[in-house]
């Protein structure tokens, strides 16, 4: 079967997939009913990864009614087998279902053709992604399944997925077990955990206390679920820059470069800016590696990602004469170099974000050779000059691609797509032998995490396999495997939610609202972020009013409001119609839409009233958009809950509640 189709051919006209595709599928003559009692690992198989058997056991019963257990030894019957042979590579596997000749019939229920499955694995890991492979057959297929022979390895060895539990969302534990599951299913091998404040480390509660955070025995319980599922948890901390909360605090502001900024009213796009320890305390040095010390004991792998990324106040204040001294590489290159140090003797392989590396070739030479550099990199247009650049001085990297979800209700899917279809070929293409996909949360997290769904199976297709498909066929894939449909819901979200067609999305209005100062001047820190406008805007809203540089921001939106149009809510309504969304998830997609309708609405409101464009007939009347965005809030708030704790949500209340406010006051 040409792999580039991608779709095995079923009796009646049906097809099936797999997420990601295989190596080698060799399709046979007509299908075989799934009927057996038992799923039996042979003595290869360690006692200890019967949990292997035991979870395919249960999809098989789940899918067809019927009561399967699972064996383990060379002197028991079943018609599915699993077994070990150390001649294949790690992480491959071969899958066979065939007709069921030379099996005892005492094994079978019911009559006809019955399937003889047999999986073997070159090690735990590659029997654990064949059962991922048959789960996913049986879900689509049952009772019956096609003949077929796999074989099948991954592309890249480490294949990771990076999700943000600090910026604003703290995703319950139930919730968590269930990402690792469709983890294991897409067969993902590591996890990591963007931690800053969510974490409740002893003597630091000023820090985290209100947030939702994760406790030890959360951390320990989930990381030994994990291994059970194959799933290496890393621990990730920011444990340089990225401490705005604890900067904050009265306890350890004074370990930041601008204490004096700690007092400030607190800010979604501040707290992505300033953030950094000041190297030249050595107080500083003793609190990483307290937070590490503390927080690297609960997990059972040997890695440990210090982060080290986009330390922007570095040399900027209580550092400044010493960066004049010897330059802020050398001060970040050393300190990163003391902590990679004290990872190691804690056991641990170091590994660091390399966004400062990479854009500073001196600090790039002065790192220590061992660590891994997370090369993250975003834009969908991405090349692989970055990548060449650090394969060129031999360090270890990780290429890591984005989701691109956060600041949106909705992803944005074909921005996604090619961002890490182009990045993860650039990485093999260099001999790269990691993969990590990044989920970030940003300004609250808004997102809800269910709207990652899509951009993790890209990340599963393109991390495991070196064979590209393209964007239609990805999309129609995932509809027909996820969301019981043929691609429409994502089609629909494709087309309405591409970066020109959202008018005013949730980080346009975290700007437009934090524009404003607390002397109700201009915040010159949220001016900066707005760079898209071009190099000379921040010049030209200097010492300007704040309702002008509201409205030059507007303007500059302009053409994308004018695109944006009602109807988005009933296009996603009429797309989920298609298929079979399980409740959690279609509430998820169904609200997003409905919240980015309100958003635009509010964005076309503010240009009106700022001059920008005109009022349209079919827009609500300012108050009533008030009221619309406040009970959409209260429905968001129970979504949220079902997969969150409570963590920042007010704040995201907040700022809604300051649109309706604005809304109001225009009145």
């Amino acid at each position: 079967m040409a792999a580039a189709n991608r779709w095995i051919a079923l009796d009646g006209g049906r097809e099936a997939t797999l997420i990601p595709w295989p190596s080698l599928v060799e399709r046979g003559r007509g299908e075989v009913s799934l009927a057996a009692s038992k799923v039996v690992l042979d003595e290869s198989v360690a006692q200890e990864s019967w949990g292997i058997g035991r979870h395919l056991a249960k999809a098989i019963s789940d899918a067809c009614g019927l009561s399967v257990t699972c064996a383990r030894g060379n002197d028991w019957h079943g018609a599915i087998r699993l077994s070990i042979d150390r001649s294949l590579q790690e992480q491959e596997y071969c899958l066979d279902i065939s007709h069921s000749e030379g099996f005892d019939a005492s094994s079978y229920l019911g009559a006809g053709a019955q399937a003889a499955v047999r999986i073997t694995g070159g090690d735990v890991a590659g029997l654990r992604h064949g059962a991922a492979t048959l789960r996913q057959l049986v879900v689509q297929c049952a009772p019956s399944l096609p003949v077929l022979h796999i074989e099948d390895h991954p592309a890249y060895a480490s294949r990771g997925y990076y999700l943000d539990v600090t910026r604003g969302r703290v995703p319950t534990l139930d919730w968590l077990k269930q990402w690792a599951d469709l983890l294991e299913e897409c067969k993902y091998n590591q996890l990591q955990l963007y931690v800053e404040h969510s974490f409740a480390f002893d003597g630091m509660s000023e820090t985290w206390r209100a947030k939702g955070a994760m406790s030890p025995e959360t951390i320990m319980e989930f990381d030994e679920y994990c291994h059970e599922r194959g799933i290496e948890l890393v621990p990730s901390l920011s444990s340089f820059g990225h401490l705005y909360e604890a900067l904050r605090t009265k306890g350890l502001r004074d370990l930041g470069e601008l204490p004096e900024q700690a007092d400030r009213p607190y800010s979604f796009i501040e707290r992505q800016m300033h953030h950094t320890l000041n190297v030249t305390d050595p107080r500083s040095f003793a609190l990483s590696c307290a937070m590490i010390d503390a927080y690297a004991p609960l997990f059972s792998s040997r890695k440990f990602n210090i982060c080290g990324d986009e330390t922007f106040d570095l040399g900027r204040g209580r550092s400044h004469e010493e960066a004049e001294r010897v330059g802020a590489g050398t001060m970040y290159a050393d300190y990163i170099t003391r902590l990679c140090e004290h990872v190691r003797e804690l056991g641990r392989e170091p590994m660091m974000w390399g966004d400062i590396a990479v854009s500073d070739p001196e600090v790039l030479s002065k790192l220590p050779v061992d660590v891994k550099l997370l090369n993250w990199q975003y834009s969908p247009d991405v090349t692989d000059r970055e990548v060449a650049l650090v394969a060129a001085t031999g360090a270890n990297q990780t290429v890591c691609p984005a989701t691109q979800t956060w600041n949106r209700m909705l992803p944005s899917l074909d921005n996604a797509w090619r961002n890490i279809n182009r990045l993860s070929k650039a990485g093999l293409d260099h001999g790269v032998r990691g993969f990590l996909l990044t989920d970030w949360g940003d300004y609250g997290h808004v997102n809800d995490p269910r709207m990652a769904i899509p951009a993790l199976m890209y990340g599963a297709e393109c991390s495991w396999t070196a064979e590209r498909t393209d964007f239609e066929s990805i999309n129609n894939r995932i509809g027909a495997l996820r969301y019981g449909d043929h691609g429409e819901l994502l089609t629909v979200i494709a087309q309405e939610a591409e970066d020109s067609r959202i008018g005013f999305s949730w980080g346009d209005l975290v700007r437009y609202e934090e524009l404003r100062a607390q002397d109700d001047g201009v915040n010159t820190d949220v001016l900066s972020s707005i760079w898209e406008p071009g190099p000379d805007w921040k010049k030209q809203a200097m010492g300007k009013p704040l309702e002008e540089v509201r409205a030059m921001f507007l303007r500059w939106l302009a053409p994308r409001l004018e695109k944006s149009a009602p109807g988005l809510f009933q296009h996603i309504c009429g797309a989920i119609g298609q298929g079979s969304l399980p409740s959690g998830e279609r509430g998820a997609f169904l609200l997003a839409a409905a919240g980015q309708e309100l958003l635009d609405a509010a964005g076309r409101r503010f240009a009106a009233d700022s001059g920008v464009m005109s009022v349209r007939a079919d827009d609500p009347k300012r108050d009533q958009l008030a009221a619309q965005l406040e009970e959409w809030f209260e429905q968001y708030v129970r979504i949220w809950r079902s997969v969150s704790e409570e963590s920042e949500l007010s704040k995201i209340g907040q700022v809604i509640w300051r649109c309706a406010d604005l809304l109001r006051a225009k009145h």
